[in-house]
């Protein structure tokens, strides 16, 4: 049978959508944070092969990392429409944004949670170095190529309402993580009118509700930083 291990508040809310938007069964184990430090419970990190959400298993299968779960479970069913053919005409679309949420965008979301955690805990002494550091960072690096890949979003969702083309796919699916936490944390602003309306969009959908009902409507919602 199926498990899917969900880390509450985490990546592997999107492995729940996936299943629904397939309609495979699937049994689900929720494992709450540590309310001091937000981290994964040891049972989680036990039996995670990386101790990071998310993580199925499959019989003696233990799989993580989101892509590499969404396509095991895209190929043991087929017949989804999750997933552009080979020849569809948004097949180069689709692979680039199901790569890019997971490989560009979801990681810049990480380097500004770690620099929030460093600007938080750093000693007073050392902070004003520190940050200035940070802010370097951000403006030299994180925030250009953000904007970068943001941008892009925006113009491709002018030409087709999805990612992955003309409907919701896998890429939507793996793509909504960062994007939430982009608008979260402002970097979505009304210059971005494509993706709010992608956002407002994916939440109208039947698979997203239904795997917010098995977990609570705010498991979506990113660990605040």
């Amino acid at each position: 049978m199926l498990t899917v291990h969900h880390l509450e508040y985490s990546q592997s809310f999107r492995i729940l959508w996936l299943l629904e938007a397939i309609g495979a069964p699937y049994e689900l184990i929720t494992y709450e944070r540590d309310p001091e430090n937000l981290l994964a419970p040891p049972a989680y990190k036990d039996l995670s092969p990386l101790g990071t959400a998310p993580v199925i298993t499959d019989g003696d299968l233990v799989l993580a990392e989101t892509n590499a779960i969404i396509d095991y479970l895209l190929d043991r069913h087929p017949n989804n429409q999750l997933r552009p053919v080979a020849d569809a005409p948004h097949r180069a679309r689709y692979l680039f944004w199901f790569h890019t949420g997971q490989g560009s965008l979801t990681p810049l979301m990480m380097i500004e949670t770690f620099f929030t955690f460093i600007r938080q805990r750093v000693p007073f002494f050392l902070k004003p170095l520190v940050i200035l550091v940070l802010n370097r960072a951000v403006d030299g690096f994180l925030r250009p190529r953000l904007q970068l890949i943001l941008k892009k979003a925006e113009r491709d969702l002018d030409h087709a309402p999805w990612f992955g083309g003309d409907a919701l796919s896998a890429a939507d699916i793996v793509m909504s993580y960062a994007m939430e936490a982009s608008k979260m944390r402002g970097h979505l602003t009304a210059a971005y009118p494509n993706c709010h309306a992608w956002l407002a969009r994916i939440h109208e959908e039947p698979s997203l509700r239904a795997a917010k009902a098995k977990v609570g409507n705010a498991q979506m919602v990113v660990v605040p930083t």
